[in-house]
């Protein structure tokens, strides 16, 4: 379902949808990078963790699309692939020593994007009276806040 112009909130919250599919798609690829990237164990159960977590976002996100009785599908996500680009350059461009450094910094990033893009989705979605897919999503944006929080932690710690 390709549509050029968004006309209605239920078309915005469909395409916000869709695209959110993508980020989690693009984020599970990523960690996997990232895991492979990062150097310490720690760092890498962290990505292997939050990959695991990842893969139950997606199923939630599956589930909004049943609730919402919208067809699953997925729509460019440029910030994502963005984002994924960066991670790739700095840990291209980084000493071994700084890979962890490097790795939660990306993931960080992206956390926070992903974040907002629940933020909106929720509004969308409770303002639609949608109270099931709220609560997916809202599973969704509680996991990220704590990966986040874990992260920041995890870089905290790393760097000092």
């Amino acid at each position: 379902m390709s549509q050029t112009t968004l006309e209605s909130p239920a078309d915005l919250l469909r395409f916000q949808l869709r695209t959110a599919m993508t980020m989690e798609e693009d984020s599970l690829a990523a960690l996997g990078e990232l895991e492979q990237a990062a150097r310490s164990q720690d760092v890498k159960k962290t990505f292997h963790h939050h990959a695991d977590e990842t893969r139950e976002q997606i199923e939630n996100l599956r589930k909004v699309f049943r609730v919402l009785e919208l067809p699953e599908s997925t729509a460019a996500s440029p910030s994502t692939k963005g984002i994924a680009k960066q991670a790739e350059s700095l840990i291209a461009r980084s000493a071994p020593a700084l890979r962890d450094q490097v790795t939660l910094s990306a993931a960080l990033g992206n956390e926070h994007y992903e974040i907002s893009a629940y933020r909106s989705l929720i509004l969308a979605t409770r303002a639609q009276g949608a109270a099931d897919a709220v609560t997916l999503l809202t599973d969704n944006l509680q996991q990220e806040t704590h990966t986040s929080e874990e992260l920041a932690k995890k870089l905290e710690e790393l760097v000092g």
